[in-house]
């Protein structure tokens, strides 16, 4: 894999730790921090700050048999979760959302290919197929987008985004994303509001593509 530029923002993997993260942007951070080994260092710095402010918490007492219970367990062999395994292009989170089967893609258009993973009226999570030197429409964001690259490759108004790099877009931000020549590009995006297109093709199919 490439060096990552585009990384997580503590913000958001401080929600991460404490568990205050909605699920869509949960699972583009889980899958960041499964290939990001900086991002993941900072989780833990995060997950032990957490621990911490626990630790300096009010206390409760507990019963014997539940402190007897505690202490035995401590005598069983740790157990080691290697976390969910990779396929292919996915990291492991990601996989398993899939269940390990290839996502089934629905047609967008100018051969752009969409998999829903989640919709609700707060939150979606999908991947996106784009081929190599295809344009996405102009758009601009009701609400946050992350946008995690797992192949290929794409550009906009903003920089650069390889394998591995997430992309965050808030309401001011408005941009062209072209997916590089040479490979097609592969992404995971969250969202927790529709996308705000400028032409008027894609504002009359967003109801359909539910975007």
């Amino acid at each position: 894999m490439s060096k990552i530029n585009h990384h997580i923002p503590d913000e958001l993997l401080a929600a991460y730790a404490a568990g205050n993260l909605p699920h869509a942007f949960s699972l583009v951070v889980a899958a960041h921090v499964s290939v990001c080994p900086e991002c993941r260092s900072r989780l833990h710095s995060h997950e032990a700050l957490g621990g911490l402010l626990m630790d300096e918490g009010s206390s409760r007492s507990v019963s014997n048999a539940m402190r007897q219970r505690v202490f035995a367990c401590l005598d069983d062999a740790p157990v080691v979760d290697p976390g969910p395994r990779r396929m292919g292009v996915y990291p492991g989170p990601i996989a398993e959302v899939l269940h390990y089967e290839e996502p089934r893609w629905r047609w967008l258009g100018g051969g752009v290919r969409q998999a829903v993973l989640q919709r609700s009226d707060q939150e979606s999570v999908r991947l996106l197929y784009i081929p190599a030197g295809q344009a996405m429409p102009d758009h601009g964001h009701h609400g946050l987008e992350m946008t995690m690259v797992l192949q290929g490759a794409f550009s906009d108004e903003f920089g650069h985004f390889g394998v591995g790099d997430v992309e965050m877009a808030d309401p001011s931000l408005e941009h062209t994303p072209i997916a590089a020549k040479g490979e097609d590009c592969i992404c995971i995006a969250a969202a927790d509001a529709r996308l705000r297109f400028n032409a008027l093709g894609p504002r009359l199919l967003q109801p359909v593509f539910g975007i």
